[in-house]
Protein backbone atom coordinates (compact mmCIF):
# COMPACT_ATOMS: atom_id res chain seq x y z
CA UNK A 1 0.00 0.00 0.00
CA UNK A 2 1.40 3.10 -0.84
CA UNK A 3 2.35 6.17 1.67
CA UNK A 4 -0.67 8.40 0.61
CA UNK A 5 -3.06 5.70 1.12
CA UNK A 6 -1.47 4.95 4.51
CA UNK A 7 -2.09 8.30 5.47
CA UNK A 8 -5.32 8.28 4.33
CA UNK A 9 -6.34 5.29 6.23
CA UNK A 10 -4.80 6.71 8.96
CA UNK A 11 -6.83 10.05 8.91
CA UNK A 12 -9.94 7.98 8.77
CA UNK A 13 -9.06 5.92 11.61
CA UNK A 14 -8.15 9.05 13.72
CA UNK A 15 -11.22 11.23 12.46
CA UNK A 16 -13.29 7.95 13.67
CA UNK A 17 -11.66 7.55 16.73
CA UNK A 18 -11.86 11.01 17.32
CA UNK A 19 -16.09 11.79 17.36
CA UNK A 20 -16.35 8.60 19.41
CA UNK A 21 -13.72 9.98 22.13
CA UNK A 22 -16.16 12.95 21.64
CA UNK A 23 -19.54 11.02 22.58
CA UNK A 24 -18.88 8.34 24.89
CA UNK A 25 -21.03 6.84 26.63
CA UNK A 26 -21.56 4.26 29.94
CA UNK A 27 -21.77 0.67 30.00
CA UNK A 28 -25.39 -0.41 28.70
CA UNK A 29 -26.30 2.49 27.46
CA UNK A 30 -23.88 3.02 23.88
CA UNK A 31 -26.89 3.75 21.92
CA UNK A 32 -25.15 6.69 19.75
CA UNK A 33 -22.04 4.20 19.43
CA UNK A 34 -23.47 1.28 18.58
CA UNK A 35 -25.59 3.41 15.55
CA UNK A 36 -22.48 5.00 14.56
CA UNK A 37 -20.37 1.79 14.09
CA UNK A 38 -23.29 -0.04 12.49
CA UNK A 39 -23.85 3.36 9.96
CA UNK A 40 -19.95 3.20 9.00
CA UNK A 41 -20.04 -0.62 8.85
CA UNK A 42 -23.23 -0.86 6.36
CA UNK A 43 -21.58 2.45 4.32
CA UNK A 44 -17.83 -0.24 3.62
CA UNK A 45 -20.55 -3.04 2.66
CA UNK A 46 -20.24 -4.89 5.64
CA UNK A 47 -23.69 -6.65 7.08
CA UNK A 48 -24.40 -5.20 10.56
CA UNK A 49 -26.34 -7.23 12.75
CA UNK A 50 -27.49 -5.84 16.08
CA UNK A 51 -27.64 -7.28 19.35
CA UNK A 52 -30.86 -8.52 20.23
CA UNK A 53 -31.91 -6.39 23.45
CA UNK A 54 -28.57 -5.13 23.98
CA UNK A 55 -26.38 -2.30 22.54
CA UNK A 56 -23.09 -3.04 20.45
CA UNK A 57 -22.82 -4.35 16.95
CA UNK A 58 -21.80 -7.86 14.85
CA UNK A 59 -20.03 -6.89 11.36
CA UNK A 60 -20.06 -9.77 8.80
CA UNK A 61 -18.16 -10.10 5.93
CA UNK A 62 -17.82 -13.56 3.72
CA UNK A 63 -14.97 -14.48 1.46
CA UNK A 64 -15.54 -16.76 -1.95
CA UNK A 65 -16.49 -19.77 -0.19
CA UNK A 66 -16.07 -21.91 3.61
CA UNK A 67 -13.22 -20.99 5.53
CA UNK A 68 -12.35 -20.29 8.39
CA UNK A 69 -14.32 -17.70 11.01
CA UNK A 70 -11.71 -15.02 12.29
CA UNK A 71 -13.58 -12.44 14.54
CA UNK A 72 -11.95 -9.20 16.23
CA UNK A 73 -13.61 -7.72 19.20
CA UNK A 74 -13.43 -4.37 20.49
CA UNK A 75 -15.27 -3.15 23.57
CA UNK A 76 -17.34 -0.03 23.32
CA UNK A 77 -18.15 1.47 26.69
CA UNK A 78 -16.98 4.55 28.11
CA UNK A 79 -15.98 5.23 32.23
CA UNK A 80 -18.21 7.80 35.11
CA UNK A 81 -14.90 10.11 34.60
CA UNK A 82 -14.87 13.74 34.20
CA UNK A 83 -12.11 14.42 31.20
CA UNK A 84 -9.42 17.20 32.15
CA UNK A 85 -7.93 17.15 28.76
CA UNK A 86 -7.93 20.30 26.70
CA UNK A 87 -7.83 18.46 23.29
CA UNK A 88 -10.22 19.47 20.79
CA UNK A 89 -11.87 16.16 20.72
CA UNK A 90 -12.67 15.93 24.63
CA UNK A 91 -15.91 14.24 25.72
CA UNK A 92 -18.38 16.74 25.73
CA UNK A 93 -20.71 14.66 28.00
CA UNK A 94 -20.58 15.65 31.51
CA UNK A 95 -19.13 13.00 33.98
CA UNK A 96 -18.27 10.31 31.23
CA UNK A 97 -14.96 10.02 29.28
CA UNK A 98 -13.06 7.23 27.28
CA UNK A 99 -10.41 6.87 29.77
CA UNK A 100 -9.57 3.60 28.59
CA UNK A 101 -9.13 3.49 24.99
CA UNK A 102 -12.10 1.33 23.98
CA UNK A 103 -12.51 4.40 21.49
CA UNK A 104 -9.54 3.76 19.70
CA UNK A 105 -9.72 0.34 20.28
CA UNK A 106 -13.58 0.26 18.15
CA UNK A 107 -11.89 2.81 16.06
CA UNK A 108 -8.76 0.11 15.18
CA UNK A 109 -11.49 -2.35 14.26
CA UNK A 110 -13.43 -0.43 11.91
CA UNK A 111 -10.21 0.72 10.27
CA UNK A 112 -9.77 -2.93 9.68
CA UNK A 113 -12.93 -3.31 8.25
CA UNK A 114 -12.29 -0.50 5.65
CA UNK A 115 -8.86 -2.22 5.03
CA UNK A 116 -10.32 -5.45 4.57
CA UNK A 117 -12.46 -4.06 1.70
CA UNK A 118 -10.17 -1.67 0.47
CA UNK A 119 -7.73 -4.56 -0.40
CA UNK A 120 -10.42 -6.71 -2.00
CA UNK A 121 -9.55 -9.10 1.04
CA UNK A 122 -12.76 -11.55 1.12
CA UNK A 123 -12.48 -11.23 -2.60
CA UNK A 124 -9.64 -13.68 -2.96
CA UNK A 125 -9.90 -15.24 0.88
CA UNK A 126 -12.32 -17.96 1.93
CA UNK A 127 -14.11 -18.09 4.96
CA UNK A 128 -15.59 -15.22 6.77
CA UNK A 129 -14.20 -12.01 9.23
CA UNK A 130 -16.76 -10.94 12.17
CA UNK A 131 -16.33 -7.78 14.17
CA UNK A 132 -17.62 -7.90 17.63
CA UNK A 133 -18.30 -4.32 19.05
CA UNK A 134 -19.19 -5.42 22.58
CA UNK A 135 -21.09 -2.92 25.33
CA UNK A 136 -20.08 -3.04 28.97
CA UNK A 137 -16.35 -4.22 29.63
CA UNK A 138 -16.27 -1.62 32.19
CA UNK A 139 -18.94 -3.39 34.03
CA UNK A 140 -17.10 -6.65 33.09
CA UNK A 141 -20.50 -7.97 32.11
CA UNK A 142 -20.61 -7.26 28.38
CA UNK A 143 -18.55 -10.36 26.82
CA UNK A 144 -20.53 -12.68 28.90
CA UNK A 145 -24.02 -11.24 27.88
CA UNK A 146 -23.45 -11.46 23.76
CA UNK A 147 -22.24 -14.77 24.15
CA UNK A 148 -25.51 -15.98 25.73
CA UNK A 149 -27.06 -14.26 22.74
CA UNK A 150 -25.07 -16.09 20.04
CA UNK A 151 -22.36 -13.60 18.88
CA UNK A 152 -19.63 -16.78 18.39
CA UNK A 153 -22.02 -18.22 16.29
CA UNK A 154 -23.96 -18.30 12.57
CA UNK A 155 -21.19 -18.63 11.42
CA UNK A 156 -19.00 -20.44 14.26
CA UNK A 157 -16.25 -18.77 14.78
CA UNK A 158 -12.74 -20.71 14.93
CA UNK A 159 -10.68 -18.16 16.43
CA UNK A 160 -10.51 -14.43 18.00
CA UNK A 161 -8.70 -12.06 18.61
CA UNK A 162 -8.18 -8.47 20.65
CA UNK A 163 -6.46 -5.46 21.64
CA UNK A 164 -6.00 -3.01 24.08
CA UNK A 165 -3.92 0.40 24.56
CA UNK A 166 -1.13 0.15 26.71
CA UNK A 167 0.38 3.44 27.69
CA UNK A 168 2.94 1.35 29.91
CA UNK A 169 4.45 0.96 26.12
CA UNK A 170 5.56 3.48 23.84
CA UNK A 171 3.94 3.81 20.76
CA UNK A 172 5.87 1.46 18.27
CA UNK A 173 6.23 -1.36 20.59
CA UNK A 174 3.62 -3.97 21.03
CA UNK A 175 3.20 -6.96 23.36
CA UNK A 176 1.20 -10.21 23.81
CA UNK A 177 0.38 -12.65 26.43
CA UNK A 178 1.83 -16.20 25.52
CA UNK A 179 -0.42 -17.99 27.78
CA UNK A 180 -1.77 -16.40 31.01
CA UNK A 181 -2.62 -12.76 30.29
CA UNK A 182 -4.86 -10.66 32.78
CA UNK A 183 -6.01 -11.54 36.55
CA UNK A 184 -9.04 -12.64 37.49
CA UNK A 185 -11.42 -10.03 38.91
CA UNK A 186 -14.13 -10.38 41.57
CA UNK A 187 -16.08 -7.65 43.69
CA UNK A 188 -16.86 -7.96 47.29
CA UNK A 189 -19.49 -5.45 49.38
CA UNK A 190 -19.23 -5.19 53.25
CA UNK A 191 -22.79 -3.99 55.31
CA UNK A 192 -22.48 -2.89 58.33
CA UNK A 193 -25.38 -2.47 61.04
CA UNK A 194 -23.84 -0.72 64.49
CA UNK A 195 -26.13 1.52 66.94
CA UNK A 196 -26.07 5.16 66.56
CA UNK A 197 -25.81 8.02 68.42
CA UNK A 198 -24.64 11.12 69.65
CA UNK A 199 -20.51 11.54 68.74
CA UNK A 200 -20.03 12.43 72.29
CA UNK A 201 -21.12 9.50 73.58
CA UNK A 202 -19.63 6.47 72.02
CA UNK A 203 -19.76 4.27 74.74
CA UNK A 204 -23.89 4.12 73.86
CA UNK A 205 -23.25 3.21 70.26
CA UNK A 206 -21.84 0.42 67.96
CA UNK A 207 -19.41 2.35 65.66
CA UNK A 208 -19.76 0.73 62.12
CA UNK A 209 -17.01 3.23 60.93
CA UNK A 210 -14.12 1.78 63.61
CA UNK A 211 -15.70 -1.65 62.57
CA UNK A 212 -14.81 -0.73 58.72
CA UNK A 213 -11.33 1.14 59.33
CA UNK A 214 -10.55 -1.87 61.19
CA UNK A 215 -11.36 -4.12 58.04
CA UNK A 216 -9.84 -2.11 55.70
CA UNK A 217 -6.42 -2.29 57.67
CA UNK A 218 -6.65 -6.09 58.25
CA UNK A 219 -7.35 -6.79 54.18
CA UNK A 220 -3.78 -5.42 53.89
CA UNK A 221 -3.15 -8.52 55.68
CA UNK A 222 -4.04 -10.99 53.26
CA UNK A 223 -1.74 -10.28 50.56
CA UNK A 224 1.21 -10.03 52.73
CA UNK A 225 0.67 -12.97 55.20
CA UNK A 226 -1.64 -15.35 53.50
CA UNK A 227 -0.25 -15.89 50.36
CA UNK A 228 2.91 -16.64 49.36
CA UNK A 229 5.52 -14.49 48.55
CA UNK A 230 5.79 -15.85 44.70
CA UNK A 231 2.32 -15.31 43.80
CA UNK A 232 0.42 -12.01 42.83
CA UNK A 233 -2.63 -10.63 44.26
CA UNK A 234 -4.53 -7.74 44.81
CA UNK A 235 -6.92 -6.35 47.24
CA UNK A 236 -8.50 -3.31 47.23
CA UNK A 237 -11.31 -1.18 49.06
CA UNK A 238 -12.41 1.66 46.51
CA UNK A 239 -15.57 2.55 48.53
CA UNK A 240 -16.08 3.76 51.96
CA UNK A 241 -20.02 5.02 52.81
CA UNK A 242 -20.75 6.00 56.05
CA UNK A 243 -22.42 8.99 58.32
CA UNK A 244 -23.89 12.52 57.28
CA UNK A 245 -22.46 14.38 60.23
CA UNK A 246 -19.25 15.44 62.39
CA UNK A 247 -20.93 14.36 65.73
CA UNK A 248 -23.23 11.45 64.66
CA UNK A 249 -22.29 8.00 65.30
CA UNK A 250 -24.16 6.65 62.29
CA UNK A 251 -25.99 3.17 62.09
CA UNK A 252 -24.72 1.50 59.40
CA UNK A 253 -21.49 1.83 56.72
CA UNK A 254 -21.11 0.31 53.60
CA UNK A 255 -17.42 -1.09 52.13
CA UNK A 256 -17.05 -2.12 48.65
CA UNK A 257 -13.54 -3.16 46.62
CA UNK A 258 -11.94 -5.77 44.71
CA UNK A 259 -9.77 -8.87 44.66
CA UNK A 260 -7.57 -9.98 42.09
CA UNK A 261 -5.64 -12.79 41.34
CA UNK A 262 -3.44 -15.23 39.09
CA UNK A 263 -4.66 -18.32 39.90
CA UNK A 264 -7.24 -20.37 41.30
CA UNK A 265 -5.57 -21.12 44.39
CA UNK A 266 -4.91 -17.36 45.35
CA UNK A 267 -8.38 -16.12 43.93
CA UNK A 268 -10.20 -18.72 46.37
CA UNK A 269 -7.80 -18.06 49.47
CA UNK A 270 -8.17 -13.94 49.32
CA UNK A 271 -12.24 -14.95 48.97
CA UNK A 272 -11.94 -17.03 52.06
CA UNK A 273 -9.70 -14.87 54.08
CA UNK A 274 -12.10 -11.71 53.39
CA UNK A 275 -15.29 -14.15 54.52
CA UNK A 276 -12.98 -14.60 58.02
CA UNK A 277 -11.81 -10.86 58.89
CA UNK A 278 -15.90 -9.81 57.97
CA UNK A 279 -17.29 -13.14 60.74
CA UNK A 280 -14.34 -11.71 63.43
CA UNK A 281 -15.86 -8.10 62.86
CA UNK A 282 -18.94 -9.16 65.13
CA UNK A 283 -17.34 -10.70 68.54
CA UNK A 284 -14.98 -7.74 67.90
CA UNK A 285 -17.27 -4.75 67.57
CA UNK A 286 -20.50 -5.18 68.38
CA UNK A 287 -21.49 -4.40 64.75
CA UNK A 288 -23.47 -7.59 62.68
CA UNK A 289 -21.22 -7.89 59.13
CA UNK A 290 -22.59 -9.03 56.36
CA UNK A 291 -20.59 -9.69 53.35
CA UNK A 292 -21.47 -10.43 49.83
CA UNK A 293 -18.57 -11.44 46.80
CA UNK A 294 -19.93 -11.29 43.26
CA UNK A 295 -18.01 -13.62 41.25
CA UNK A 296 -16.71 -11.18 38.39
CA UNK A 297 -14.28 -12.46 35.78
CA UNK A 298 -11.65 -15.33 35.64
CA UNK A 299 -8.23 -15.02 34.45
CA UNK A 300 -7.43 -14.36 31.10
CA UNK A 301 -5.80 -17.18 29.04
CA UNK A 302 -4.08 -16.78 25.52
CA UNK A 303 -3.80 -19.72 23.11
CA UNK A 304 -0.74 -20.08 22.32
CA UNK A 305 -0.82 -20.75 18.58
CA UNK A 306 -2.81 -17.60 18.43
CA UNK A 307 -0.86 -16.13 19.99
CA UNK A 308 2.24 -16.58 18.29
CA UNK A 309 0.27 -16.01 15.18
CA UNK A 310 -0.97 -12.76 16.48
CA UNK A 311 2.93 -11.82 17.49
CA UNK A 312 4.44 -12.66 14.05
CA UNK A 313 1.65 -10.46 12.48
CA UNK A 314 2.84 -7.49 14.78
CA UNK A 315 6.73 -8.45 13.94
CA UNK A 316 5.41 -8.43 10.63
CA UNK A 317 4.47 -4.47 10.86
CA UNK A 318 6.35 -3.29 13.71
CA UNK A 319 10.21 -5.37 13.36
CA UNK A 320 11.05 -8.36 15.84
CA UNK A 321 12.43 -6.06 18.17
CA UNK A 322 9.59 -3.65 18.41
CA UNK A 323 7.08 -7.00 19.42
CA UNK A 324 7.39 -9.40 22.19
CA UNK A 325 5.88 -12.00 24.89
CA UNK A 326 4.99 -10.01 27.81
CA UNK A 327 4.41 -10.98 31.34
CA UNK A 328 0.96 -11.16 32.88
CA UNK A 329 -0.58 -7.90 34.45
CA UNK A 330 -3.08 -7.06 37.25
CA UNK A 331 -5.80 -5.49 35.61
CA UNK A 332 -8.94 -7.78 34.24
CA UNK A 333 -10.07 -8.19 30.79
CA UNK A 334 -13.36 -9.67 30.18
CA UNK A 335 -12.18 -11.01 27.09
CA UNK A 336 -11.38 -13.83 29.21
CA UNK A 337 -15.15 -15.05 28.73
CA UNK A 338 -14.26 -15.44 25.00
CA UNK A 339 -11.02 -17.22 25.31
CA UNK A 340 -12.70 -19.33 27.40
CA UNK A 341 -15.33 -20.23 24.55
CA UNK A 342 -12.55 -20.34 21.34
CA UNK A 343 -8.92 -20.10 20.86
CA UNK A 344 -7.87 -16.88 21.43
CA UNK A 345 -5.46 -13.74 22.05
CA UNK A 346 -5.64 -10.38 23.12
CA UNK A 347 -2.56 -7.95 22.63
CA UNK A 348 -1.15 -4.60 24.06
CA UNK A 349 -0.75 -2.18 21.79
CA UNK A 350 1.99 0.80 23.21
CA UNK A 351 -0.33 4.66 22.75
CA UNK A 352 2.58 6.57 24.95
CA UNK A 353 4.74 9.49 23.73
CA UNK A 354 6.28 11.46 26.22
CA UNK A 355 7.86 14.13 23.86
CA UNK A 356 4.38 15.01 23.14
CA UNK A 357 3.38 14.76 26.94
CA UNK A 358 1.12 11.79 26.66
CA UNK A 359 1.93 9.57 29.29
CA UNK A 360 -1.16 9.27 32.15
CA UNK A 361 -2.08 5.85 33.29
CA UNK A 362 -5.62 4.16 31.82
CA UNK A 363 -8.53 5.30 33.77
CA UNK A 364 -6.77 8.61 34.31
CA UNK A 365 -8.95 11.90 33.94
CA UNK A 366 -6.17 12.90 31.75
CA UNK A 367 -5.48 9.76 29.85
CA UNK A 368 -4.75 10.12 26.08
CA UNK A 369 -2.87 8.42 23.12
CA UNK A 370 -0.37 8.99 20.59
CA UNK A 371 -2.88 8.78 17.75
CA UNK A 372 -0.09 7.23 15.66
CA UNK A 373 -1.19 3.76 17.45
CA UNK A 374 -4.79 3.39 15.72
CA UNK A 375 -2.73 2.59 12.12
CA UNK A 376 -0.39 0.25 13.54
CA UNK A 377 -3.64 -1.43 15.45
CA UNK A 378 -5.60 -1.52 12.07
CA UNK A 379 -2.25 -2.60 10.18
CA UNK A 380 -1.02 -5.52 12.60
CA UNK A 381 -4.85 -7.09 12.99
CA UNK A 382 -5.33 -6.81 9.51
CA UNK A 383 -2.33 -8.81 8.71
CA UNK A 384 -3.29 -11.29 11.02
CA UNK A 385 -6.64 -11.43 9.52
CA UNK A 386 -5.18 -11.69 6.11
CA UNK A 387 -2.81 -14.45 7.12
CA UNK A 388 -5.07 -16.67 8.66
CA UNK A 389 -7.61 -16.45 5.28
CA UNK A 390 -5.49 -15.77 2.84
CA UNK A 391 -2.90 -18.11 2.04
CA UNK A 392 -1.60 -15.74 -0.86
CA UNK A 393 -1.22 -12.54 0.98
CA UNK A 394 1.33 -10.39 0.50
CA UNK A 395 3.85 -10.05 3.52
CA UNK A 396 2.81 -7.14 5.26
CA UNK A 397 5.27 -4.13 4.57
CA UNK A 398 6.53 -2.26 8.26
CA UNK A 399 5.32 0.60 8.54
CA UNK A 400 7.63 3.96 9.61
CA UNK A 401 8.07 3.47 13.16
CA UNK A 402 6.39 6.81 14.68
CA UNK A 403 9.54 9.14 16.41
CA UNK A 404 9.88 8.42 20.28
CA UNK A 405 12.75 8.49 23.01
CA UNK A 406 14.58 5.56 23.06
CA UNK A 407 14.04 3.62 26.13
CA UNK A 408 17.27 2.77 28.11
CA UNK A 409 17.50 -0.60 30.00
CA UNK A 410 16.88 0.95 33.13
CA UNK A 411 13.51 2.02 32.09
CA UNK A 412 12.51 -0.38 29.59
CA UNK A 413 9.73 -2.26 31.84
CA UNK A 414 7.70 -4.24 28.91
CA UNK A 415 9.86 -7.55 28.78
CA UNK A 416 10.71 -6.27 25.11
CA UNK A 417 13.83 -5.69 23.40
Amino acid sequence: MARAEKRGLFEWVRDVRRELHSHPELSFKEVRTTKRIREILTGLGWEARPVPGATGVVGLLRGRGPGPVVALRADIDALPIAELSEAPYRSRVKGVMHACGHDAHTAIMLGVAKKIVDTGLMSRAAGAVKLIFQPAEERLGGAKALIAKGVLEDPPVDVIMAGHMAPDLAVGRAGVFRRLGNASADRFVLDLQGRGGHGARPEECIDPIVAGAHFVTQVQSIVSRSIKPADAAVVTVGRFAAGLAANVIPETASLEGSVRALSEEVRSTLIRRLEELAAALQPAFGVVSRLAVHPGVPMLWNDPAVAARLLSAAQAVLGRKNAGYLPPVMGSEDFAFFTEQRPGAIMRLGCSNPQKGITHQLHSPHFDIDEEVLLIGANIFYEAVARRLDAKAKPARRSRPPRRPALSPARRKDGLG
